[in-house]
């Protein structure tokens, strides 16, 4: 039976590390490499019991062993990345992912690994952004081209010109990589050898990233500032159409509404594109990309970690 391993670079309460690590192992992962980026020891503790989860603690020991601790959190998460695939990885396939994604699959993950055809380096999977406000609904990746454009511009009026398939968070996905290829290295979306992107790659079907970016208001919020500065909102990352076009990179349109109306203004985008409304959930399903999945995280959490399970 093929095996595969996630490996993923934590810095979350200790119940959402717990939930994201039952959701799947109920999903069959064979092992969870779990990098604790803030030296999280409770966490540490509680994943240490289950046989199928190798969790780090990253201190100060761990990076000094390591020449020093990286101050950008995408290299830590890619350096820990590497670790895991060339050190410690006794799976098949190994992918990378963040606490807050989750693999949807319509079959058994192991069988659909095992099914793609042997010199298949990468398998990638898409992402499927949550909506606020329902935790069962999705909106679905469309490809690139004219026709997301003018879709997007549709579902989403005043912001669609400047967002990736209507999303927020990245439009790339993650990567499942077979294991056993010699000075491999991970990268958040891609892997590399000699500094050249690895090719031959096939993007999965029947398979999703639900990634739960922004929950709600208040999640939004108070990760907007580093989000902009440092993460997913960042200045270096590209606009979704060209500058001639009249295309704005997130950073610039936040950067804009911000100035301009501040929270009122960041209410508004947050409302329109994020919000389970009924004028987005109808249009989303109008076009065939609005996804039903109850991730029951609870329920798994109960499976595999049930001495956390908070009594009512």
């Amino acid at each position: 039976m093929t095996r595969w391993g996630i490996v993923s670079t934590i810095k979350a309460p200790v119940d959402e590390t717990l939930r994201f690590a039952a959701y799947h192992l109920s999903q069959g992962a064979h092992r969870l490499y779990l990098y604790l980026d803030d030296a999280n020891e409770a966490a540490f503790v509680a994943l240490n019991d289950h046989p199928q989860i190798t969790p780090i603690l990253c201190d100060e020991v761990w990076w000094q062993k390591r020449g020093r601790r990286p101050e950008k959190h995408q290299v830590r998460q890619t350096r820990n990345a590497t670790h895991a695939y060339r050190r410690l990885a006794r799976v098949d396939w190994l992918i990378h992912m963040d606490v807050d994604e989750f693999l949807v699959s319509e079959a058994f993950l192991c069988d659909q690994l095992d099914a793609l055809p042997a010199d298949t380096p990468i398998a990638r999977v898409r992402p499927m952004e949550q909506l606020s406000g329902d935790p069962t609904l999705f909106k679905v990746f469309l490809p690139g081209g004219a026709h997301r454009h003018r879709l997007v511009e549709e579902i989403y009026p005043t912001f669609g010109a400047h967002l990736k398939s209507g999303f927020l968070s990245h439009v790339a996905g993650k990567i499942f990589v077979r294991t056993g290829q010699q000075d491999l290295q991970l990268r958040i979306h891609q892997a590399f050898r000699d500094n050249a992107r690895i090719v031959g790659e096939v993007e999965m079907q029947g398979v999703d990233l639900a990634h739960a970016h922004a929950k709600d208001w208040d999640a939004f919020r108070a990760a907007f500032r580093f989000r902009l500065e440092r993460g997913s909102y960042r200045s270096e990352l590209a606009p979704e159409r060209a500058r001639a076009d009249g295309g704005l990179t997130l950073h610039e349109l936040f950067q804009q509404i911000d100035a301009t109306d501040g929270d009122t203004g960041l209410r508004a985008f947050f409302d329109e594109v994020c919000a389970a409304t009924p004028r987005l959930t109808q249009a989303l399903e109008r076009h065939g990309l609005l996804r039903h999945v109850a991730l029951e995280l609870d329920t798994h959490l109960r499976e595999h970690f049930p001495q956390y399970v908070r009594k009512p």
